[in-house]
């Protein structure tokens, strides 16, 4: 199913409007390490009921941090989020030929995801490269304190984050014709909204979801689904930690659009992102696998309005003894070492379950992937992030760079779905037999066959295969309006409104809305057919009815976009259906079938 369906009017998206508040801080701290103590709290400054001491010193600073010059470091505590700006820089040999200090904020959560806690990244960078020089010239942080602590009046917490908080967006619903086992008005939250001239701050870690395409290739997919199955997913990297993957959990995020389908017991509509832990964050994390367990275990109303602990959550990290815990995640991503950019041939990350046993993306992700790198490029470069210096910072409008035309200026960010086949001669990516599931005897043999039907034509499911992804990739567009329009000779990547990386977030929660629509139009045909029965099976849900277990064809695979031939896929089906709907399902294998014989 599309996530946008023909013949259907364009969608009256009411945003808030972008503001550029800094939020209030809870808490200023400056760390240095101290050669015979250790990282130590120089100079710190926090609300009553705040504590310091024993936290932000190993949560601002995780290990490897001496290899680098300076760092950006994000973390999460109680109800806070944190954020560091972290300096190296050549000092004497009493001081083992390095100075290390690293000035961070504590801000609350209420404010978002990350509390906008990247909208003081600059400043922070700013008073950690003076701290550096003269570690005693402490007025810039009270001055920064005294600025930004908290003020009797209150502070919009609207944001540049609609990431964050997907609730923001206020949706006019789209009557869709109801099932008659559902009845239900569906919003059309596709993730499109995201793209109305909304701007991003220089430091917004949603700037670096096309580098983030890039690391991970094809295997973004199984490790989306994993996300939004809701898994305990742990990245092992190295230093810097820059570059966070909580975009992977933005991209997990429920859309609207779905939301009233979903049974009561469902899991969260965002997976909660930990950002950087270490060995100190180990008790938290047994906590939480308790009450994971314990979750597990209970079923009817008591399980009902799951909350974010004990549900799953995305993590990074730079201690890699954590992962020897194997009880305490559910998947382990092993990120390849920096100086691996510059070998010969591409090393991807390695993406494995606490067995050890490797998860691959599937062929039909592949080509889902040279789809989504073909539509994007379109008309904006992939590989090209604009580094921070030369992004546009939140204050930064398309009003600077007005000319005085006063004609309409439309920029298409991504194709339509005409012309929507991708020239897969200039897609190929190298180096991917390591993260590609093999192609299955039955695939092969499936093929074959078809091609021999066909005398070597397209046939119609490869057809309707690109017409799948090219609608995912359809109607995301950036209108601009006649005081908005831009000089013709302005690249659109040094624009504020993150084109490219709102339209990879749309991308996925289109995919999503794709697949748990197809499920839920399933139980609406079930319920239909069995809605003069007194009893079914199946599974009991949250408000102790029997719900009857669902039959998913190999035809309702394909239309969840995901592949007929992966056992892993068809497994993932059948996760989704009890944890959204409460639902057992049985999926459908495709097999080849000759004059009624099955031959494989």
């Amino acid at each position: 199913m599309a996530a946008i369906r023909r013949g259907q009017r364009p969608l009256n998206i009411d945003l808030p409007a972008p503001t550029t508040d800094f939020p209030p801080i809870s808490a200023l701290f400056l760390i240095y390490f101290d050669i015979k103590a250790g990282y130590t709290i120089g100079w710190k400054r926090s609300l009553p009921g705040i504590e310091l001491e024993g936290v932000v010193e190993y949560k601002s600073l995780p290990s490897g941090l001496h290899t680098v010059k300076e760092d950006l470091i994000y973390f999460v505590h109680d109800d806070h989020a944190g954020l560091s700006a972290f300096v190296n820089a050549p000092a004497d040999e009493e001081s083992r030929n390095a100075r290390m200090i690293a000035v961070g904020v504590m801000v609350p959560l209420s404010y978002g995801r990350l509390g906008r806690s990247w909208k003081h990244a600059e400043k922070l960078k700013e008073m950690a490269s003076e701290l550096i020089v003269d570690i005693e010239k402490t007025k810039i942080l009270e001055d920064f304190w005294e600025e930004y602590k908290p003020q009797e009046s209150p502070t919009s917490k609207e944001s540049d984050s609609l990431l964050d908080s997907p609730s923001t967006i206020k949706f006019k619903n789209i009557q869709t014709t109801p099932g008659k086992g559902h009845s239900r008005i569906r919003s059309a939250s596709d993730g499109a909204a995201l793209l109305s001239g909304h701007n991003l701050s220089a430091h917004h870690p949603a700037w670096s979801l096309p580098n983030l395409l890039d690391t991970f290739g094809p295997l973004i997919f199984p490790i989306h689904r994993a996300a939004l199955l809701r898994k305990r997913i742990l990245i092992v990297s190295h230093a810097p930690v820059q570059e966070t993957f909580y975009d992977i959990s933005v991209l997990s995020n429920i859309p609207l659009a779905v939301s009233d389908l979903l049974s009561s017991t469902s899991p969260p509509q965002r997976l909660h992102p930990l950002f950087s832990i270490g060995v100190h964050d180990i008790p938290f994390l047994e906590e939480d696998l308790r009450i994971s367990l314990a979750t597990t275990s209970t079923s009817g109303p008591s399980k009902s309005h799951r909350n974010e602990q004990g549900c799953g959550w995305i993590a990074c990290t730079t201690d890699s003894i954590l992962a020897m815990k194997s009880a305490l995640y559910d998947v382990l991503i092993t990120m390849p070492p920096i100086y691996s950019s510059s070998a010969v041939s591409k090393i991807w990350p390695k993406v494995e379950s606490p067995q050890g046993m490797e998860l691959k993306a599937s062929q039909r992700d592949l080509r889902r992937y040279k789809s989504l790198r073909w539509g994007l490029s379109r008309h904006i470069s992939l590989s090209t992030t604009p580094e921070p210096s030369a992004r546009p910072t939140s204050s930064t409008s398309l009003s600077n760079i007005n000319t005085n035309e006063d004609t309409d200026t439309e920029t298409t960010l991504l194709p339509s779905s005409s012309h929507s086949t991708p020239p897969h001669n200039t897609l190929e990516i190298p180096d991917t037999d390591s993260i590609i599931e093999a192609v299955s005897w039955s695939a092969l043999a499936y093929s074959g066959f078809m091609w021999w039907a066909s005398a070597g034509e397209n046939t119609l499911h490869s057809n309707e295969e690109s017409e799948n992804d090219a609608s995912l990739l359809s109607g995301l567009q950036l209108t601009l309006s006649p005081s908005q329009a831009l000089p013709s000779k302005t690249p659109v990547s040094t624009l504020g409104t993150a084109q490219r990386e709102m339209a990879i977030i749309a991308y996925f929660h289109r995919l999503t809305t794709q697949i748990l629509s197809v499920i839920s139009d399933i139980i609406d045909t079930l319920d239909s057919d069995d809605e003069r029965e007194d009893e079914g099976t199946g599974l009991v849900d949250g408000d102790g009815e029997e719900q009857g277990s669902i039959w998913v064809s190999s035809r309702d695979v394909e239309r969840m976009g995901l592949d007929v031939w992966s056992a892993n896929d068809h497994a993932f089906i059948e996760d989704v259906a009890r944890e959204y709907f409460g639902r057992r399902a049985s999926v459908e294998g495709r097999n080849v079938d000759i004059c009624g014989v099955r031959i494989c």
